[in-house]
């Protein structure tokens, strides 16, 4: 070996020790970002290290456990007593209100960097134009999309309640396939909503095979998330089964009274499941209240055909009274736990007064006694003004806390895109992930600080394949989150959800600040990804 090389290569292996191991080509360069001296959480699960991070355009170039050189870094950011982490990575993101809302403000403060939109069976169709409109409109955060089976038998079948033909299950199936090579990371479901809830399993599992033929995942919304969740677990592993496509049992619960406790045994299907070969995982928000439109407490069939059909049975004495009755069924044992005070309206278009307020206040605005048959009749006249959504406080702590715990648990938010000022949201829109990292990691000490933070990066990233983030290391994309373990926290609450969480200090979109010091920047730095797409 010349002298010239000796010199060469043992300078290499001093900037690798330098670096902690994690020094890449080029790193004698200056640095565009230093963020300083904080506690490093890679991801991975694996304890925290204080070092150095290193950003050079959107990469993370260095995680060193010595002190970088600060000399021509173009901005140091002091994380002293700080977390630095993978920016968060929401596996089940609402965001219905994106061109709107591009900054995406709600989710960015909470430190999330990456959002998989699309779930429960709802998307664009096709997907491909909506997803170049998303770049267009310059998102602050990066963008994922799963195409919704809802939508895709919508466009085929309206809303009918029958099984497709041949040919108009081909069709739906080629809306998949184009939704994937458009770069959708897989097909989702909401067997709960319409016109989803009129699809046998078969149909499903043809969708299914259609995403998985493209590398897809599949996360179902459970036709039953009350009585009826067995089966409803069941039938989500049946179709990845047959299908052969990784599994989400998204927002997983167990809703109204009679239900409570039984995580335990559906975890245990899951557990079962994945001895068995079937690739199964789960995905929570940290809640003890749901949040839908006010559709599900209608009995279904009731809605087939449309809105013209529904008021047709209306006019039907006898078909009246057995909506009424399905109506009252569930107020008393699924989504309306059997007090009208549990339905709370977050949005309600024809009446805004209403927002914030309980089916049990609307029954008193009316002088009625808040009897679960009066709910039913003010859920009808709800519907026929145009329906409303609400948030249902029907969720047990005991099962919040077990299903967090499980090791195929990832945190999501299930969250809608929010401002403040519009409408009444779920508090999850704002406040999910510092709920985790505040309430169950520092007060309860239910989750170790690293657990969580896995399960809000690796862990959803490594499902969507995205290999490049939900990790800091050397070569990673620059999402980033410096928080403060010590005051992390939601401020967001059922009776006043329009605030922003605190303890979370910087988020670094793609290598751009984008939230600095806790305040927003104004940076929209955040790209559209597609499945398959470096």
């Amino acid at each position: 070996m010349s002298h010239r090389s000796l010199v060469a290569a043992l300078a290499a292996v001093a900037t690798l020790a330098a670096c902690g191991g994690t020094a890449t080509r080029g790193s004698a360069e200056p640095y565009d970002l230093i963020i300083a001296g904080g506690t490093v959480l890679d991801g991975t699960g694996a304890p925290g290290v204080r070092a150095d991070v290193a950003v050079r355009g959107d990469r993370v170039v260095a995680v060193s456990t010595t002190p970088l050189a600060r000399t021509g870094a173009k901005r140091v950011i002091d994380a002293a007593g700080m977390v630095v982490a993978p920016g968060f990575v929401d596996l089940h993101a609402h965001l219905e209100p994106l061109l709107q809302m591009p900054l995406m403000e709600s989710a960015m403060r909470q430190g999330v960097t990456t959002a998989l939109g699309g779930p429960d069976g709802g998307s664009p169709v096709p997907l491909g134009p909506y997803l170049d409109s998303v770049t267009a409109a310059r998102p602050g955060i990066n963008v994922a999309h799963l195409v919704g089976h809802n939508d895709v038998r919508r466009a085929v079948l309206g809303m009918s309640d029958r099984a497709p033909s041949a040919e108009e299950l081909a069709r739906m199936r080629g809306l998949v396939a184009r939704a994937m090579g458009e770069g959708a990371f897989g097909l989702s479901t909401g067997l709960l909503y319409l016109p989803g809830t009129y699809a046998k399993t078969d149909e499903v599992v043809a969708l299914a095979q259609a995403a998985a033929d493209s590398g897809g995942i599949y996360t179902s919304h459970l036709r039953k998330e009350g009585l009826g969740l067995f089966e409803g677990v069941g039938e989500a592993m049946e179709i990845g089964r047959r299908a052969r496509i990784p599994i989400v049992l998204t927002h997983h619960k167990a809703v109204g009274r009679a239900m409570w406790g039984q995580s335990v045994r559906t975890l245990a299907m899951v557990d079962s499941a994945r001895r068995a070969g079937t690739d199964v995982m789960v995905d929570q928000y940290p809640y003890t209240a749901t949040h839908t439109n006010l559709g599900v407490l209608v009995p279904s069939w009731a809605m087939a055909g449309g809105n013209a059909e529904f008021e047709k049975r209306l006019a039907q004495p006898a078909l009246k009274d057995s909506i009424v009755k399905g109506i009252v069924f569930n107020i008393l044992n699924d989504r309306g736990g059997g007090d009208l005070s549990r339905v709370q309206f977050s949005r309600v278009s024809w009446d805004r007064t209403l927002e914030g307020k309980t089916l049990k206040d609307w029954a008193a605005r009316r002088n009625l006694e808040p009897t679960p048959e009066n709910g039913a009749t003010l859920v009808l006249e709800a519907m026929r003004q145009g329906g409303a959504n609400a948030i249902y406080h029907v969720l047990d702590e005991g099962d919040v806390a077990r299903i967090m715990q499980h090791p195929q648990t990832m945190i999501a938010s299930d969250g809608r895109l929010s401002r403040p000022g519009d409408g009444h949201p779920h508090p999850r829109a704002y406040g999910t992930f510092p709920r985790v990292l505040g309430r169950y990691v520092r007060e309860q000490r239910l989750l170790p600080l690293e657990t969580a933070v896995h399960k809000m990066t690796g862990m959803p990233a490594a499902r969507l394949g995205l290999r490049d983030r939900g990790v800091l290391r050397a070569g990673a994309m620059a999402d980033v989150v410096v928080f403060d373990a010590a005051t992390v926290r939601d401020q967001a609450t059922f009776e006043a959800p329009h605030q922003y969480p605190v303890g979370i200090r910087t988020v670094v979109v793609n290598g751009v600040v984008a939230v600095d010091g806790g305040t927003p920047t104004g940076a929209r730095a955040g790209r559209v990804l597609r499945r398959g797409a470096r």
